[in-house]
């Protein structure tokens, strides 16, 4: 069901028939769109890069020049054409504090440092326990994240120069109406015409509205100049004065234990939304694969930005959304996306500076809902408890905390329910056999069904000879070798014997190696696992 929501959500894209597929021929028409797609995502990056460095307490060059470098190297080598990466808040949140105690070179050197734990994340291909993540949890993260997004548009609600104090008055009428009026574009224009992506058309009508009448509303430039040259090489280790004033990172251990855990930090936030990103692009385009190598995509863009003077990043599902939306499907389109921000900031910075925020505002608010999994609300009642238990815990700790630490907690409730309804399986079927009690044991024997395992004999009234049978059941962990010999121990003491048959091979070889089985195939010529003990011997001992 989960999988439906997803499909139904790609579906809900202006332009299904521009699902992503780098097969496609690229035809001039192609490369239009993938330009186009590639301008309007950079016009969404100049608002959310400078938003963010603001955060980090660094200048907004910074999260312009991490968004710039992030997004160009993602694109070119990442593990999913369609993605956009850069600057982001869930990694600024933690920079903050960083670079409020010992300046921005050390956050330069952080980045650095998290970038090569991600590319070593990668080789040792660690990007494929994503899969661990429930579809649950990714309904969760995709409503919290929906959300989060919304909430970090209020901010452009506010007074320019004075977050304190809300827009009122005309000034708030006309940034709704403005906000409104690039929606309604969004909306409208795919029913008209292909021709250009709705987004794109959106921030151009209400840019040129602004200018032609002089609207007085918030623009970029309000903000922060985005003015700024080429990035150049900068080495954050050493000593001396580097940028914006600050001391350099001295090259030394002490720097190594004040960066690594923030390094570490970052590495796995950042691996994290990029994964999640990477998964829903692909439920959205049918692709599969690709995490270890955007891992080390991730970490080659950072440890790369870090000795550039950017502030590091990861993958951005809202801009990542805007250019599905925007009709983007290859790299082309990230490619062109860093390209034109590196414009902006190099030659077109005035131009840029006057475009309202209320139409990136409103293509945001595209993205939201877009991005919400309504139908997810409808399901709560019809899928498991847990699930929807699940889905609305994901998305409440999305908002309240962060995506990594949300994530962590839904697959944490996601196996300890798992664990709990497997723990409840076990259970046995009992017969006589040539003067013998047998137990059909079923389901799996693990740390969860252990206690549960030792009640189902009736030690003091079975007879001499006791044979567990696990063809239907599976010994997975110590805690089952501790409850297998536990039942073993009772039996010992009533001078009974007891045989366990039909262990799996893996079963069986994790027995053999713990110690506490001989192997006996001429019992069960069938299985060739079959184990015939008495505990009289010793061989369940020796722990």
């Amino acid at each position: 069901m989960a999988r439906a929501l997803l499909a139904s959500f790609a579906n809900r894209i202006e332009r299904p028939d521009l699902r992503l597929s780098p097969n496609d021929e690229l035809t001039p028409s192609r490369i239009k769109t993938e330009l186009l797609s590639g301008l309007t995502v950079a016009l969404a990056l100049v608002p959310e890069a400078v938003a963010f460095a603001f955060v980090a307490g660094v200048h907004p060059l910074v999260g312009l020049y991490a968004a710039f470098m992030v997004g160009l190297i993602t694109a070119v080598i990442g593990g999913r054409p369609g993605m956009i990466s850069g600057a982001t808040g869930a990694l600024a949140v933690v920079m903050v504090a960083l670079v409020a105690e010992h300046g921005v070179e050390y956050l330069f050197a952080t980045v650095v440092l998290m970038g090569i734990l991600q590319i070593f994340a990668g080789v040792m291909h660690w990007g494929k326990f994503i899969r661990l993540v429930p579809h649950p949890v990714m309904l969760g993260f995709v409503n919290g994240l929906a959300i989060v997004i919304f909430l970090a548009q209020m901010t452009q609600f506010k007074e320019p120069g004075n977050p304190d104090a809300w827009l009122s008055g005309m000034s708030l009428y006309m940034m709704l109406g403005l906000v409104g009026l690039t929606m309604l574009i969004i909306w409208g224009l795919p029913k008209l015409t292909s021709f250009i992506p709705a987004p794109l058309a959106g921030i151009g009508v209400v840019a040129g509205l602004v200018i032609a009448f002089g609207i007085d509303v918030p623009t970029v430039g309000d903000m922060a100049s985005i003015k700024g040259g080429l990035p150049s090489f900068h080495n954050p280790f050493g000593t001396g004065e580097g940028l914006y004033g600050t001391a350099l990172a001295p090259f030394t251990l002490e720097t190594l234990w004040i960066i690594l855990p923030y390094a570490v930090i970052l590495a796995a936030i950042g691996l994290i939304e990029s994964l999640l990103t990477l998964n829903l692009v692909g439920e959205m385009t049918g692709q599969r694969g690709g995490a270890s190598q955007e891992c080390i995509a991730q970490g080659t863009s950072n440890v790369i930005t870090g000795f550039f003077g950017g502030m590091g990043g990861c993958a951005m599902i809202g801009q990542s959304m805007i250019n599905v939306r925007s009709g983007g499907r290859t790299r082309i389109a990230g490619i062109a996306a860093a390209l034109f921000l590196l414009l902006f900031i190099v030659v077109a910075s005035s131009w840029i500076e006057m475009i309202p925020l209320a139409a990136l505002v409103g293509v945001m608010f595209m993205v939201v809902i877009g991005t919400f999994a309504w139908n997810s609300l409808k399901i709560l009642r019809r899928v498991p408890r847990t699930d929807a238990f699940v889905i609305l815990l994901v998305t409440a700790v999305t908002v309240a905390e962060d995506l990594a630490v949300a994530v962590v907690v839904g697959v944490i409730v996601s196996a300890l329910a798992y664990a709990w309804n497997a723990a409840a399986r076990i259970h046995a079927v009992t017969r006589e056999e040539d003067g013998a009690k047998v137990y059909d044991v079923e389901g799996p024997l693990f740390f969860g069904s252990s206690d549960g395992f030792i009640e189902l004999f009736d030690v003091k009234n079975d007879p001499d000879l006791v044979v567990i049978e696990f063809a239907r059941s599976r010994v997975v962990d110590q805690s089952a070798l501790q409850a297998i010999e536990a039942v073993a121990a009772k039996y010992e003491a009533l001078g009974k014997k007891v045989q366990l048959r039909h262990l799996s091979r893996d079963c069986h070889d994790l027995l053999t190696k713990a110690g506490h089985l001989m192997v006996d195939s001429d019992d069960d010529p069938d299985y060739e696992v079959a184990v015939d003990y008495s505990v009289k011997t010793g061989i369940l001992g020796g722990h």
